[in-house]
């Protein structure tokens, strides 16, 4: 997400002064630094824990490429879910489904295959697709905020307000901004010489721990990166907040138990993702440096990087019971047809 790469970047600026050396050593240093593969972090060290990750992490992946499928599946066959919810709901399941096939894939064959090599090209396309896909998320969870903050608090309004021409214009600002992020740190971060070796403590590239190979003094144009982004990713976050707010205050005076439990249900699962999307990123960037560690480091990339494409699937068929019923009658009609 957003808020993970700033907080990452920002650490990596603290932390990885510019290089100063004389400009014909830097110039030097430079051309003699050309990387042509990267080394990410393994799971395990014996072949025995590797096979037992590679088995582990394949069942969480077809986990998740069956529970974003299906629902994709059930809503563009459902015409009762084409509706706003429905629709931000299918766009989260494709950027779910492309966040956790940017990385868990190629983890898993280095497991498998027992490498820990990916090239340059294919370093530099993960860290576009995963920027692109989180990021992209994240900007989609504020406008499903939007959504359910018009539907409770504005219902008359809902269908002017988010008409299936407004919630396309959404969904592609959502997905244009993630792409127009995604390019601009992708292209910022692979323009940098690497002297400091090619291992990443991680076991996919991100940026983080490619900018600790960098040996460049072009960080102002990451820093100019980072303000925007800390502006954009406020916004978003500040715009969250308040929409639940309001819609707190809109169940409140709702008069009937029925009417608030229902209006409250509806916007559950949408908390629920967010606190899990926002809280997993944070604490794994801002936990204090006295108990990181490698391992640590690594099982905490695992719940923000895998954990909620897995498991949002889960929590929004939970408590839906429209969403069930068509997860039903779509495992009905492929058991009999």
């Amino acid at each position: 997400m957003a808020l993970i790469l700033i907080t990452e970047v920002s650490t990596n600026l603290l932390c990885f002064p510019p290089w100063t050396g004389p400009p014909a050593q830097r110039h030097k240093m430079s051309n003699s630094s050309s990387v042509t593969q990267f080394l990410l972090l393994p799971f395990a060290d014996t072949r025995e824990l590797q096979l037992l990750t590679f088995w582990l992490f394949l069942g969480i992946y077809l986990a998740a490429l069956l529970g974003n499928g299906l629902i994709i599946t059930a809503i563009a066959c459902d015409h009762r879910l084409h509706i706003p919810m429905y629709f931000f709901l299918l766009n989260l399941s494709v950027l779910d489904l492309g966040s956790i096939s940017t990385t868990l894939p190629k983890a898993m064959a280095n497991s498998l295959w027992d490498t820990r090599a990916i090239s340059y090209q294919g370093c530099a396309a993960q860290v576009f697709f995963f920027v692109f896909f989180i990021s992209a998320e994240y900007f989609l969870l504020t406008i499903m905020a939007y959504d359910r903050y018009v539907a409770i608090c504005q219902p008359l309004h809902y269908g002017t307000l988010l008409g299936s021409r407004a919630c396309v214009r959404m969904a592609a600002a959502a997905w244009g901004s993630g792409f127009l992020y995604s390019a601009l740190h992708t292209a910022n971060t692979f323009s940098l010489p690497f002297c400091q070796g090619s291992a990443l403590d991680q076991f996919f590239c991100e940026i983080a721990q490619i900018l600790k190979l960098s040996c460049s003094d072009s960080y102002y144009r990451e820093v100019g990166l980072i303000v925007v982004s800390v502006c954009l990713v406020f916004a978003c976050f500040v715009f969250i907040v308040v929409s639940y707010v309001q819609i707190l205050r809109a169940v409140v005076r709702i008069p009937s138990e029925r009417g608030r439990h229902r209006a409250f249900s509806t916007c559950l699962p949408h908390l629920t993702v967010v606190s899990l999307f926002v809280s997993t990123g944070v604490f794994s960037h801002l936990k204090p440096p006295s108990i990181s560690s490698p391992f640590l480091d690594l099982v905490v990339a695992v719940l923000y990087s895998v954990v909620p494409p897995s498991v949002n699937p889960l929590i929004y068929s939970m408590r839906n019971q429209e969403l069930k019923d068509a997860l039903w009658k779509l495992a009905l009609w492929t058991l009999f047809h």
